[in-house]
């Protein structure tokens, strides 16, 4: 099948499109990806849902900017889309499926609680294409964490590549997961802890740029130990997999009183930190960790990560694999499991009480 996967992360930068030819056990051929940056009153308003959403109760509920918000994510999916299509020669017709992430605005899975907003069945009609989206509630309904997601459908990704194993596959978006891939397929996942939302939010609030450029920022400030010695002391990072996270379940208090260069490279290893304590929890120490998101673009991060890990660490474009848009392709390989009834989750991922499969089909 010809999927196109939809990724707008906890990061909130914008929405990367890619298409997969898989039938989701295999992967066939990867596609052109694309990328639609949110504007920055579209960020603005994600930035307010985010905060009224904590008022959020039920996953129906859409209090303050978060129905504003499902608008402006629902639109701006299906420009990304339209104009992906457009660019690449392609029509509806071309396309089995679209995976539809939606954008989380609350994760809260002790509760049984987690919101993606994003109006799938909107965006069927609008694209008339099958859309798959609501991929994590069956899941969290279910007892499991909801997340990660990715960590699925990574060995699927990585198959084919000649990589060493015990194999570690990080993702820094705004949040920060993990996948261990063992030398015997074994598979566990977690999130880390926060990656760049903290550092994007700092860059926003005294800059107003959405993230700092290839780390530059952070590479002229100076870690404070103290500093990030608090951001450390958190009982998350104690707390055995499985386990997952909201995007505002940290704040950077201990870095407010710091400039700008030095708050950057504090929470840059503070990153870097959660990673290290993340790999005292795997079974085994990952032959090499092969690194994708926002913060595969941070040099300053990846020396950092690659200091404190003492250990190899790559980014995806150098195997191969596209650093910014493994998300996307991720779901576009969960849409199509979803079609399948394949399960979505394992035990080893998000603690589901056995494999499950999830998402919800909506028609043209």
């Amino acid at each position: 099948m010809r999927a196109i996967g939809l990724m707008s992360g906890t990061s909130c930068d914008g929405v990367d499109v890619a298409l997969v030819e898989t039938n989701g056990e295999r992967i066939f051929g990867f596609g052109p990806t694309g990328y639609r940056p949110y504007a920055a009153g579209e960020r603005a308003v994600l930035a307010q849902a985010l905060k009224d959403a904590a008022a959020i109760t039920a996953r129906h509920e859409r209090p303050g900017a978060v129905a504003e918000a499902e608008a402006v994510v629902t639109s701006a999916h299906a420009e990304a889309v339209e104009d992906f299509l457009a660019r690449n020669g392609l029509t509806a017709d071309d396309i089995d499926v679209v995976g539809f992430h939606g954008q989380t605005v609350l994760h809260r899975p002790d509760a049984g609680l987690t919101v993606q907003i994003g109006d799938g069945p909107g965006l069927a009609r609008r694209l008339q294409i099958p859309v798959v989206y609501d991929f994590r509630a069956a899941d969290v309904a279910a007892g499991g964490q909801g997340a990660p997601l990715a960590p699925t459908i990574h060995p699927v990704l990585v198959a084919g590549l000649d990589l060493p194993r015990p194999l570690g596959v990080l993702n820094l978006g705004g949040v920060g997961n993990v996948t261990f891939i063992g030398a015997g397929g074994e598979l566990v996942a977690f999130d880390t802890g926060p990656a760049n939302a903290l550092m994007d939010d700092r860059v926003e609030s005294d800059i107003g740029a959405p993230f700092d450029l290839d780390g530059r920022i952070a590479a002229g400030g100076t870690v404070d130990e103290a500093a990030l010695a608090r951001l450390m002391d958190d009982p998350y990072f104690d707390l055995a997999p499985p386990k997952s996270l909201d995007r505002n379940a940290f704040d950077a208090a201990p870095t407010a009183g710091l400039a700008l260069a030095d708050a950057l490279a504090t929470l840059a290893a503070f990153t870097a930190e959660t990673v290290v304590s993340a790999a005292a929890l795997l079974p085994a120490r990952p032959a090499l960790w092969l690194v994708s998101g926002g913060g595969a673009r941070n040099p300053t991060l990846m020396r950092m990560l690659k200091e404190r890990l003492g250990a190899e660490v790559t980014g995806a474009d150098a195997v191969g694999l596209s650093a910014d848009a493994i998300e996307a392709q991720a779901f576009a390989v969960l849409a199509v499991r979803s079609l399948r009834g394949l399960p979505l989750t394992y035990p080893g991922t998000t603690g589901a009480p056995r494999p499950l499969t999830g998402g919800v089909l909506a028609t043209p």
